[in-house]
């Protein structure tokens, strides 16, 4: 499946930023992926409120590095995980995330790379700061 949003762009500022998640998450249906990549600060939590925003969620979007999973009601459901704590594919599982990815809703991970493979379809959003401190993003289904 092509994902129309797919390909590189440049964002110059976190408004950038967060209408390119918005224009995402429009996109986006029940039982969607979204893999995002990218170092501390590069953006991530930002694109995630965009896509927040295009579900009509009113919650304030926080990262949830330290709760690890939040759940936002919205047109669907919004699924937001930060890895960045987790060993690996075995603790993710305990914490029944697995559930939610094949769930009513759409799962939006950070520091996805932390947690092994994932199912195939997903859009894999990767975030890089350049020199200049404008950000890359780029985003594109994985077979």
């Amino acid at each position: 499946m092509d994902f129309p949003a797919e390909g590189d762009f440049i964002s110059s500022s976190a408004e950038e930023t967060l209408a390119l998640g918005e224009k995402t998450g429009r996109l986006l249906k029940p039982g969607d992926i979204v893999a995002l990549r990218g170092s501390l600060g590069a953006g991530k939590t930002v694109f995630t409120k965009g896509i927040a925003r295009a579900l009509e969620i009113g919650e304030e979007i926080t990262s949830p590095t330290y709760t690890i999973i939040s759940e936002y009601e919205g047109i669907c459901p919004l699924y937001h995980m930060d890895a960045y704590r987790i060993s690996g594919e075995g603790e993710f599982g305990l914490l029944g995330a697995e559930e939610m990815l094949y769930g009513q809703g759409v799962c939006v991970i950070e520091w996805a790379g932390r947690i092994g493979p994932l199912p195939g379809g997903i859009l894999r959003v990767d975030i890089d700061i350049m020199e200049d401190g404008k950000r890359r993003i780029r985003c594109g289904r994985e077979p």
